[in-house]
């Protein structure tokens, strides 16, 4: 590892990461962090100069010039600067600022070091081999800031004046808004059509006791569809198949080898913590960070345990193949390792094959021996990645499938109709002895079917024959999973951007979350088909793909980021002109006001719709929709009160809604519903819910009045740090409610905009 005259100043984006690195590093650097970007575009203005070449404008914010002016303290006492930020844009961009902010240059020497895992062996690397500043890779997140920037800043005030103050837009979270909404009116434009299917079971006719076995009709008599779509046609079907002789006409029976899921990237890490855990994008991410900045190991220190976590290559570095390898060897036996490495090429668009796929540091470090040391999410997210990456280098599963088509030739028909019959059986488990994917369960059905020895000719008899009606289903809502599956394969967003944009469009009030499915909200509808009718080129799949394309292009040295902003710009500016003419949202009432006897219209505010005088400002008089009237609603609770077993129902009041005795005013029972956020109290570890007051939304344990944890403001996520919760302390800081950590919501995700709107 080189060697600076004096100590060496690293520094980082966080605290857990400087906790690390310090214990790899040792006493000859003094490991520091920034806590995040320490420049960026101001909050209140636009910041980008867009008549001269679209030059940002940046400033160093309130909240980070102590901790630049302590950087710069620390940079004066050592010997060289090592920029350590993580490996990819944002990343780069950070150096970047980092070294313009504490204007490092040839009176302070700098270096930028680059690791993909905080590992004792990595780190050296990364030492030993210091690099400069790629500026090909600042200058791509810098088109991207600005263009985000010039969405946020300029298409976002159209909302605030068209439909209410608070309200984003954004170049990928608007698109993925549109995917949610347009998925949302086919299924409400969907009309379903019936249909039919119809199984048979048969069994050799030996004897009373041959095996049974299922089969399902594939082909009409002289056709090789089964398309059923009445009952009449059913019954007509059923009615032959009841009289019919069955024979076998084919028996085919062939090995199928099932080979393994290439390693995770971000996007497929998150779909499927999605389906296994339920888990959001947000919360994958966070406990991934978690993972990878390292935690402490009884014997080990503190190190991180997978590699870096926002990334689109499926590559795996020689070494880690190597060492996987001996380790499925080693545990399972060489007929588990393949006679050749795997080697899995990325096929998304703009995915850097210099970096590597998510995978365990350290193969050695089995799942079951980290348990003591990992949260309960840290655990099932690195279990997972750990049998991930080391079922990719296994053998394939082998399996032994029989499919037979029998014969039905009813009476009075001259051809007959055709029946199928299969099944598997697992004959060499391979990478299954690992890990199985979990949108593989369905496939996985036929392995517990069996089928009787069959032989071509071979009679058969019937037993039961079971038609069963049905009815299409309209395509299914999006989850997080998918839509972020959807926006990868169109090339919209990136592996950093993912996680942020299913946070946005929910905390927006766009989306709301029905289960696991996304269900826009009214306002996402609203706020949608205005874009779509302001900006019909611009928000589109297609545009936004391009864009990412191009900005993939500045990072590769391609093109320079100007004319990239230029051509956005051009498509944009007409529209926002156009935009300016537009009416706002708003419709027309019966209702009069009180104070002038004006007609009153529906508006949008903060917590919905209200009723506002249509001369607003000279009149401002304003109030609640009371024509929204919301029946009693009968549950299944039953009343808590002394000597009452009465029923409840379900009612809505000015502070959300609650629970009342069916018997009230004679009972007073009563409760409040309440809404679960997710997050686990820091006190006693209860359920964080919402709740109302006279003065508006807080959050409190369930656990009251046991226990007393309450919070005035927005809730962001895990803490970096502890993994606890985090929760916002004024419009640009954070903090943990467990431990002292500090920083900023955007360390812990929360998306662009956050600021200008909270």
């Amino acid at each position: 590892m080189a060697k600076a005259k004096g100590k060496g100043l690293v520094i980082v984006e966080s605290p857990a990461k400087a906790r690390t690195l310090s214990g790899i590093l040792g006493k000859n650097f003094e490991v520091k962090a920034s806590v995040g970007h320490v420049r960026d575009l101001p909050k209140s203005r636009l910041g980008v100069d867009v008549d001269n070449n679209f030059e940002p404008r940046y400033i160093i914010p309130k909240d980070k010039k102590e901790v630049v002016k302590g950087l710069k303290a620390a940079a004066k006492t050592a010997g060289i600067v090592y920029l350590a930020t993580d490996p990819d844009r944002e990343g780069e961009a950070i150096s970047w600022h980092l070294a313009e902010a504490m204007g490092l240059g040839d009176d302070k020497p700098y270096e930028r070091v680059e690791f993909h895992e905080i590992t004792a062996d990595a780190v050296k690397a990364a030492f030993d081999h210091p690099r400069r500043i790629d500026m090909a890779l600042v200058d791509a997140q810098q088109g991207r800031r600005v263009l985000d920037r010039l969405v946020g800043y300029k298409v976002s005030r159209v909302l605030w004046n068209k439909i209410r103050y608070g309200l984003s837009a954004g170049r990928v979270q608007s698109v993925a808004l549109r995917i949610v909404v347009e998925r949302e009116r086919e299924i409400e434009a969907f009309v379903a059509q019936e249909y039919w299917t119809i199984g048979a079971d048969l069994a050799r006719p030996a004897d009373a006791d041959a095996q049974a076995f299922a089969t399902r009709l594939a082909g009409l008599p002289g056709t090789k569809k089964a398309e059923i779509g009445s009952r009449e046609q059913a019954d007509a079907v059923t009615a032959d198949l009841r009289a019919a002789a069955y024979a076998v006409r084919s028996v085919t029976k062939k090995q199928q080898n099932r080979k393994p899921s290439p390693p995770f990237t971000t996007s497929t890490l998150q779909q499927e913590a999605s389906r296994r855990f339920g888990f959001s994008a947000k919360r994958t991410m966070a406990v991934a960070q978690q993972l990878y900045e390292g935690q402490n190991i009884p014997g080990t220190g503190q190190v991180g345990l997978i590699t870096y976590m926002r990334t689109d290559s499926l590559n795996l570095a020689e070494v880690a193949r190597t060492e996987i390898r001996a380790f499925i060897a080693g545990k399972y036996g060489e007929d588990f390792t393949p006679d050749a490495p795997r080697i899995y090429k990325t096929r998304s668009k703009g995915a850097q094959e210099a970096h590597e796929a998510i995978r365990p540091t350290s193969v050695a470090r089995e799942p079951a021996a980290m348990k003591a040391s990992l949260s309960t999410d840290q655990f099932k997210l690195y279990g997972l990645i750990w049998q991930r990456a080391v079922a990719c280098q296994m053998a394939d599963a082998i399996f032994d499938q029989v499919s037979v088509e029998i014969d039905a030739t009813a009476p009075g028909r001259p051809d007959p109709y055709l029946l199928r019959a299969s099944a598997s059986h697992l004959r060499f488990a391979g990478f299954r002895q690992v890990y199985i994917e979990a949108s593989d369960a369905a496939t996985d059905e036929d392995e517990e079917k069996s089928l009787p020895e069959l032989n071509e000719r071979d009679p058969l008899r019937l037993l039961a024959v079971k038609p069963e009606q049905h009815f299409t289903e309209p395509p299914p809502r999006y989850t997080e999973a998918t839509l972020v599956r959807t926006l990868e394969e169109n090339g919209i967003g990136r592996p950093s951007t993912f996680a942020p944009t299913m946070s946005t469009i929910q905390d927006r009030g766009y989306v709301k979350k029905d289960g696991r499915a996304l269900k826009p909200e009214e306002l996402g509808f609203v706020v949608n088909d205005m874009l779509v009718q302001l900006f019909p080129d611009v928000f589109t799949a297609k545009f936004t793909s391009r864009m990412e394309d191009e900005l993939d292009e500045v990072a590769s040295s391609k093109r320079e980021w100007p004319p990239v902003v230029q051509e956005f710009w051009n498509e944009l500016e007409p529209y926002l002109k156009i935009a300016d003419e537009a009416q706002r949202v708003e419709e027309q009432t019966d209702e009069i006001c009180e104070k002038c006897q004006s007609p009153m219209i529906l508006r949008w505010g903060r917590f919905g719709k209200f009723l506002s005088c249509s001369t607003y400002p000279e009149c401002k008089n304003a109030r609640p929709v009371d024509g929204e009237v919301v029946e009693p609603v009968l549950t299944d609770e039953v009343c808590q009160m002394p000597d009452c077993t009465s029923l409840m129902v379900k009612k809505r009041g000015p502070y959300g809604e609650f629970l009342e005795c069916t018997r009230y005013p004679e009972c007073k029972g009563r409760r409040a519903i309440f809404v679960k956020t997710g997050f686990a109290c820091p006190k006693d570890g209860g359920d964080v819910i919402e709740r109302k007051s006279r003065r508006g939304l807080f959050y409190g344990c369930a656990n009251y009045p046991n226990c007393d944890f309450t919070s005035g403001t927005r809730l962001l996520g895990p803490c970096p740090s502890c993994g606890n919760l985090a929760v916002a302390s004024g419009k640009a800081n954070a903090k943990c409610t467990k431990c002292d950590w500090k920083g900023t919501p955007e360390e812990i995700g929360e998306p662009e905009l956050a600021k200008a709107s909270a």
